[in-house]
């Protein structure tokens, strides 16, 4: 197995994969590290990681994969952070900016923290680090563009930005009337210093080293994780969520595959979904930051969605995080590039769509009320044979005729043929035979 790296706005797949051969996943969440630790790859390398909106990685299930004898490191980003506090545990940290944290010269989380695009656009980054803008600030002492008290001002200016909005021109704009600078801002596009990416190239190399060595570079003992109630619970719930998160998704296809004319819709809109971030990707597209704030704000007054736990409780219901939201809104600025027809893999696009379009959570409801109510009482009872089941859908429920060719029909709604129709209907009806009765023992109480 390879190497795997988390990584995002720092540095692009293609440019860890010109260092190193490695597995690249996005940037690290809680939960990730036990997810790849559990493949026992050689080494881990943690550069870009969640800071809000997304549980962070938990310093536990980086401890418990070097238990598993797996060196890991980090640099950079959030990688600089979790070295500097696990580095008396064995966490191998790399660079300038883990050195920083260690030595206590920066302790806060938006030192490294910046605003990013969705994968889609490759976690492009929005806004600056401030131990870039750091960095950037000695590099110009030291061409003699600035002399240490205009620096720390530059610097001061930087550091009273949230990380958000913390770009070259707003502090340019924050210090345009201070001539002390003009001269530094003129040098900046070719002077300015990516301290993160210099860091997580060097952590690259590191690692490369290390695996040609084919020798443990962490001779420290490894630290038993205490397997506390707390550490249980995350255990549980990612050997669970795989096969938890596939039926659930199958579920609400299922649900909405018994209405066809809204699946035929939803699916003809995900073919969009789809050809419109390939093309993008063939392109080179990006969304501009205007454009995926635009969306957002358009989306949630579509929604009304003007407060933020108004926004928090519609990503719960649709099944979504802060980070997941931004690659729909970027789907949704890029929708428009392509018009197109292609029928196969679709169903991750069409649940996309159904997120996207407000669908998602009703059928989501349903699907669950009818597991619940089959398991309680369908299992007793028989539902009739093929053909009635046929004629009680679409003559008795769709107010058609029997389609001549059944698993064509089936087929039209991403099913393999006859038998997964014949049975997704009989489901259907068993569930409405249970919520019949309840309504007529409702009526007689």
């Amino acid at each position: 197995m390879k190497p795997v790296i988390f990584a995002g706005p720092t540095i692009a797949a293609q440019g860890i994969r010109s260092i190193l051969d490695a597995d690249v996943l996005p940037p690290v969440a809680q939960g990730d590290v036990y997810r790849v630790a559990r493949q026992r790859p050689p080494a881990i390398g943690i550069i870009d990681g969640y800071f809000e909106g997304v549980p962070s990685v938990w310093h536990k299930e980086i401890l418990w994969a070097m238990e598993q004898g797996i060196s890991v490191f980090g640099s950079a980003s959030m990688g600089a952070l979790r070295a500097a506090e696990l580095h008396e545990f064995g966490m191998i940290g790399v660079g300038a900016i883990f050195e920083a944290y260690l030595a206590g010269e920066i302790a806060d989380d938006d030192e490294v923290a910046v605003l990013h695009g969705p994968a889609e656009l490759g976690f492009m980054a929005l806004s600056e680090p401030m131990v870039s803008v750091r960095a950037t600030a000695e590099r110009a002492i030291s061409a003699q563009v600035l002399v240490p008290e205009t620096a720390g001002l530059l610097n001061d200016t930087a550091k009273s930005l949230h990380y958000k909005n913390r770009t070259w021109e707003e502090i340019s704009a924050r210090l345009q009337h201070e001539p002390r600078l003009a001269g530094f801002f003129s040098w900046l596009p070719t002077g300015k210093v990516d301290a993160k990416g210099e860091d997580a190239r060097s952590m690259l190399d590191r690692m490369a080293t290390f695996l040609k060595r084919e020798a443990s570079i962490n001779e420290a003992q490894p630290h038993r994780v205490e397997r506390t109630l707390v550490w249980q619970g995350l255990v549980r719930r990612i050997e669970g969520e795989n096969e938890t998160g596939i039926a659930a998704s199958k579920a609400v296809l299922d649900e909405l595959r018994l209405d066809s004319e809204r699946y035929g819709a939803t699916r003809d809109r995900a073919m969009l979904r789809r050809l419109a971030i390939e093309d993008a990707t063939r392109r080179g597209a990006q969304a501009e930051r205007d454009a995926l704030r635009a969306m957002m704000d358009q989306h949630r007054r579509q929604n009304n969605l003007s407060r933020r736990d108004a926004v928090l409780d519609w990503l719960d219901e649709n099944d979504l995080d802060e980070a997941t939201y931004e690659a729909l809104l970027n789907e949704a600025a890029l929708i428009e590039d392509t018009r197109a027809a292609r029928s196969p893999g679709l169903d991750a696009h069409i649940l996309s769509e159904l997120r996207w379009s407000g669908g998602y959570s009703e059928l989501k409801a349903r699907a669950e009320a009818k597991a619940r109510t089959i398991a309680e009482n369908g299992g007793a009872q028989a539902s009739p044979d093929r053909l009635r089941l046929l004629v009680w859908f679409f003559e008795t429920r769709l107010g058609r005729s029997v389609p001549d060719d059944p698993d064509t029909f089936a087929r039209s709604l991403g099913l393999d043929g006859r038998d997964e129709l014949i049975a997704l209907i009989a489901r259907e009806f068993l569930y409405n035979l249970n919520e019949d009765d309840a309504q007529k023992a409702g009526t007689r109480g």
